[in-house]
């Protein structure tokens, strides 16, 4: 087996990522290819298909032997794109990433915007940069300076969705589809996830499902006066604090019902005591806290577990509240909220979708009309043991481009596509990972991509895969 030159493989991939994907991605951001949850005339507008294109496109230019690029299509789900790399080795890896965004948000910087990148020491700004277009251009420019040294490698096939921030709700269709073209690989790469700072490899071992859903609340037929109805007609709010303090302590912000519940494994526990030991304040210092607001613990290992296997609730949206420009004396008939529930890793997602909405339901305060009507419920994901070739790699490689060790933690967000693969191959090994740092701020206003973090991370990526090839796996 050849040994990998270090730095040539740096230079290569620093190369590539100054002479073609930094341009690549800027052009990336300026598409508005909002997911299909939050554009539902997608195909109509065109944003989606010229994503597809743009990074397509880029993958068949790319000099590769044995490479291939095709986009899959099937009625009424969005686009696939499958990258397949012949190998010089038995077996196969799979890469994944995704293309499809989050909507624009509002509260950009001056200067930024969603659909404009912005090039700003050393972060590139703008909405999908890395959640996740990257991954893409990533994954292959770490499987090209491999092969520019000789490194014989398995079959590579690389994934990239269009519905991952809808929940992934194409995928399944599209993996039926493929059929055995997947094969059953010995190791996934998924460049979706976080890190906890840019200095050294971040590794993600679980993730926590998720469960959205609307809640509306009726009590009137129409509006009405408020000086007339309050201290007669129960307000709409009054009812929904009542319901949600059926699933949350309002205080503590500590889920109440059993099915919202797991018990956090004994590794897991290890691995979160280690990263809060190397992030200390920053596990509260990536989030922008206003002021004199205080985080749910001043523990850094309790922000961890909370933050990635215990069961969150967010409320996300609202219909029904006029501006309060133009919000008048009047008490308002029905309110609906978009509930988003985060899921322990190992949490039956549809029977909490069927436990919560029997907690919201049941017994309606002063008899007022409720509803809820669950979205979606992916759930969640816990990765099998590292192997001792991956985890001596993991550290090996950090260490080589971070002069610091590797860290496992688990995540707070959902890829529901790793749960899919968990279930579907058991025994296959993960390297789930991401460049979604402090103030990144996914899904928010002012998202970045940190692009020596991301060139860095392009490097571990391809120093694993050597490792992987020459193990013979």
């Amino acid at each position: 087996m050849t040994a990998v030159d270090v730095a040539q493989l740096r230079a290569s991939i620093d190369a590539l990522w100054e002479s073609s994907i930094l341009e690549q991605l800027q052009a990336f951001i300026r598409i508005p290819n909002e997911s299909a949850a939050f554009d539902r005339s997608w195909r109509e507008h065109g944003h989606m298909e010229r994503a597809v294109q743009l990074i397509a496109g880029w993958c068949r230019a790319q000099p590769i032997a044995g490479a291939s690029t095709r986009v899959q299509r099937l009625e009424d789900r969005s686009p696939l794109i499958l990258v397949e790399i012949a190998g010089e080795l038995p077996g196969t890896v799979l890469l994944y990433g995704h293309l499809d965004k989050q909507p624009a948000f509002t509260g950009w910087l001056a200067g930024l915007g969603p659909w404009t990148p912005v090039l700003r020491d050393g972060r590139l700004y703008g909405r999908g940069g890395a959640d996740d277009g990257y991954a893409a251009f990533s994954s292959l420019a770490a499987i090209a300076a491999l092969k520019q040294q000789g490194i014989a490698l398995p079959r590579c096939v690389l994934l990239v969705e269009a519905s991952e921030e809808s929940g992934s709700v194409d995928l399944p269709a599209h993996l039926s589809a493929l059929g055995e073209r997947l094969g059953s690989p010995s190791l996934v790469v998924c460049l979706d996830a976080e890190c906890g700072n840019y200095e050294q490899l971040w590794c993600t071992t679980s993730l926590r499902g998720n469960l959205t859903g609307r809640l509306r609340v009726r009590t009137l037929s129409e509006a009405v006066h408020s000086g007339l109805a309050s201290g007669i007609a129960p307000g709409v709010f009054g009812i929904i604090d009542q319901l949600l303090a059926r699933l949350e302590d309002l205080e503590s912000g500590t889920m109440r019902l059993p099915e919202l519940q797991a018990e956090v494994p004994a590794d897991r526990r290890a691995q979160i005591a280690a990263a809060a030991r190397v992030l200390g304040a920053q596990v509260v210092g990536k989030i922008p806290l206003l002021r004199g607001v205080r985080a749910l613990s001043e523990d850094p290992q309790q922000l961890l577990i909370n933050s990635s296997w215990r069961a969150t609730l967010a409320v996300t949206g609202a219909d029904g509240l006029p501006p309060t420009a133009s919000a008048g004396n009047v008490m308002l008939p029905e309110v609906a909220l978009k509930l988003s529930l985060r899921l322990p890793p190992t949490c039956d997602a549809q029977r909490a979708v069927r436990a919560v909405r029997a907690a919201l339901t049941r017994d309606p305060p002063h008899g007022a009309e409720v509803h809820f009507e669950a979205d979606a419920a992916s759930p969640g994901w816990n990765a099998p043991p590292f192997a001792p070739w991956l985890e001596q790699a993991l550290q090996e490689a950090s260490q080589q481009i971070f002069a610091r060790e590797a860290v496992h933690v688990g995540s707070g967000g959902t890829i529901p596509f790793m749960g899919m693969l968990g279930q579907r191959f058991p025994q296959t090994q993960f390297l789930v990972t991401g460049v979604l740092g402090p103030q990144s701020n996914a899904h928010g206003p002012n998202e970045f991509l940190h692009v020596d973090y991301a060139r860095r991370l392009t490097a571990c990526v391809a120093l694993v895969l050597a490792a992987h090839a020459a193990r013979g796996l």
